[in-house]
């Protein structure tokens, strides 16, 4: 159970319109780590809630904050200098990798904290995207997609 969100965002993430939706929301605003989270949770029919949707934001953004964002931000200033200087390219690849775990790591520990959650097999959860987005990401068009490539991967699952 170690990577189960980490698998359920790798699925997720490689439906179609999904990477695209996530970089629309990230641009607003929004932890793609707590979106994509939050798509397990319903998943697993957790029920949402202010609380817990609190919990999660306190365990998300210090590390977004402190160890994702950093690297992001050398990732990004690299872009056009590693265009032309293979050895820098290299870094940057380097620096796109250790996002890239940081971004697990969060998902685990945002994992860990909530698999304690009992599910609601039979009653309603709650929509934990509406929790997790940002005002700003409410209504658009990306969140819809998100919510509808996670429901459609969901359906798939279940009808297995």
């Amino acid at each position: 159970m170690h990577d189960e969100l980490w698998n359920h965002a790798l699925a997720l993430y490689a439906r179609p319109g999904v990477e695209s939706a996530c970089l629309a929301l990230q641009a607003l605003g929004a932890d793609v780590c707590l979106l994509l989270c939050a798509t397990w949770l319903e998943a697993r029919r957790v029920p949402a809630s202010a609380l817990r949707a609190s919990e999660l934001r306190a365990i998300a953004e210090p590390w977004q904050r402190d160890v994702v964002e950093p690297l992001r931000m050398l990732r990004r200033q690299w872009r056009s200098l590693a265009q032309g200087d293979v050895q820098l390219a290299a870094l940057r690849e380097q620096v796109k990798a250790l996002e890239l775990d940081a971004e697990r790591t969060l998902l685990w520990r945002l994992q860990a904290h909530a698999q304690q959650w009992p599910a609601s097999p039979d009653g309603p959860t709650g929509d934990w995207l509406e929790w997790l987005a940002p005002e700003q990401a409410g209504g658009h068009d990306a969140l819809r997609q998100l919510r509808a490539a996670a429901q459609g991967r969901q359906d798939a699952v279940d009808g297995d």
